[in-house]
């Protein structure tokens, strides 16, 4: 009895010890990785036309440039997921770093079109596993302002979008496209130079009975934060004070949750899939490729309204753009400024109206702004309605990379989160080819009414959501 009084938890301390300087510095390193997965994905809008018209490629193959990172992406979330929870966060993102900067500074240089596939394959292998510095850094944060932090987080990306598409629009017309690949690689190379100064979670330690690391870690923290921990030692929570989002949800020590030895990748998933968490898995995939599906689509939506070599460029149901490349720079890089003010509206309402409903409201939203390109629009009405259709999906996406790591536990919060995301990349990888394809081909409404119809499924499937973890401690 007299242990337990003179005891506390990792959130404890986290709470007692604040967001400070520490965090910052981990904010800071977990972003920049952030910002470089942003440049690599904003990247699949410029090269492809440029691509297509230095080797003479088909729409098809134009659209597999794209597709095959999120390939790449599919393997890698799941990879690299289980590699962060068996052997530490810092192993994961220096494995997806040096996958990354490699293959992206090889792919500036490729001799021909097979070798670039395959070199873009191996990219989204590597920022598959970009999932891990948003665990990582989310391991980091005290419980009541976590979502706002998460979201703030999240701004990197809309950081990379932004100085990708004012990248493109200064090298593209001078230097050409390897030299924009061979730039884009360069944040990844940055993410390696600082590797060693970055610290374990010590939630991660704490779960692996590491609790001496942890503690150096936390007294550190304290250091630089000039804060103190809680009187007592530390020690991991009991199972039996677990709780999940709420006090009606509760974790018993049999339930599929408390995983008190190492599991390999096939007992992981099929927690993921156990009664208690089935629902919320399921939902969390939907909503996932909901969400990527709608972004990527959006984005490539705006590259494909914007170019000025679309084969019905002359079809009197079409609207005639600019014949220069610079609508399609100037069109992205507008639309990108679109996240902004919808994370900063996101970040005051997360932690107040809740995940749940942030998310809904954000994707049926979304789905009022794309309603009037089902029919074709002047250039300046389709930029504005991408902008508000773009700040309202990549807000929700944000949110959902926020509660996604909150509803599962530290031992398989990785490999949770990785797998959802995968899920995800199946959106992404087959929105090229809806985006690229069905627009080319003059076919905008249809291509409209099926992000319409998914964007709406994930809104639906984020209601259905069983938990709401506003608020709540991360599970142990």
């Amino acid at each position: 009895m007299q242990n337990e009084a003179y005891s506390y938890t990792i959130d404890e301390a986290l709470l007692s010890l604040g967001f400070g300087k520490f965090q910052t510095f981990v904010l800071a390193y977990a972003g920049f990785g952030w910002l470089s997965e942003a440049m690599e994905m904003m990247l699949l809008s410029f090269i492809g036309p440029s691509i297509r018209t230095e080797w003479g490629i088909s729409d098809g193959q134009e659209s597999l440039i794209s597709s095959v990172v999120f390939a790449g992406m599919l393997i890698g979330a799941c990879t690299w997921g289980f590699i962060s929870d068996n052997y530490g966060r810092r192993m994961g993102f220096l494995c997806t770093a040096t996958t990354t900067s490699l293959a992206g500074f090889l792919s500036a240089i490729s001799p021909n079109y097979a070798c670039l596939i395959t070199l873009r394959f191996l990219v989204g292998v590597g920022l598959g596993g970009c999932h891990v510095l948003a665990s990582w850094f989310l391991e980091f944060i005290p419980a009541p302002n976590r979502g706002a932090w998460m979201i703030v987080f999240t701004l990197f990306w809309t950081v990379g979008t932004v100085f990708q598409a004012a990248v493109a629009w200064v090298v593209m017309p001078v230097f050409g496209w390897r030299w924009l690949v061979a730039l884009s690689s360069l944040p990844s190379f940055l993410l390696l130079f600082f590797f060693k100064v970055t610290p374990e979670s010590p939630r991660y330690l704490c779960k692996r009975g590491k609790l001496e690391e942890a503690m150096l870690i936390l007294t550190r923290i304290a250091s630089v934060n000039q804060a103190s921990l809680p009187p007592g030692l530390l020690c991991p929570k009991s199972p039996q004070e677990e709780y999940v989002a709420s006090s009606s949800v509760h974790i018993s020590e049999t339930s599929p949750l408390i995983m008190t030895k190492e599991r390999n990748g096939l007992e992981v998933f099929l927690y993921l899939l156990s009664p208690s968490l089935l629902r919320s898995t399921v939902l969390l995939w939907l909503v996932f490729m909901g969400n990527a599906f709608g972004y990527y689509g959006v984005v490539l939506l705006t590259s494909e309204l914007s170019s000025p070599n679309r084969r019905c460029k002359l079809s009197p149901t079409m609207p005639i753009y600019l014949q220069d490349d610079s609508s399609l720079y100037r069109d992205v890089f507008i639309t990108s400024f679109a996240e902004l003010p919808g994370l900063l509206l996101t970040a005051f309402t997360v932690d107040k109206i809740g995940r749940k409903a942030s998310m809904y409201i954000l994707l049926f939203t979304c789905c009022a702004f794309l309603a009037p390109l089902i029919w074709s629009q002047k250039e300046v009405i389709t930029t504005c309605l991408l902008f508000g259709a773009r700040a309202c999906v990549n807000a929700s996406m944000s949110i959902v990379y926020i509660y996604a790591p909150e509803i599962y536990p530290t031992s398989m919060r990785s490999t949770g989160l990785g797998v959802a995301t995968a899920m995800g990349r199946i959106g992404g990888m087959v929105c090229p080819l809806v985006a690229v394809s069905l627009v080319e081909n003059c076919q905008q409404t249809e291509a409209i009414l099926l992000f319409e119809l998914i964007i709406f499924a994930a809104g639906v499937a984020t209601i259905l959501f069983p938990l709401e973890t506003k608020g709540c401690h991360l599970i142990t």
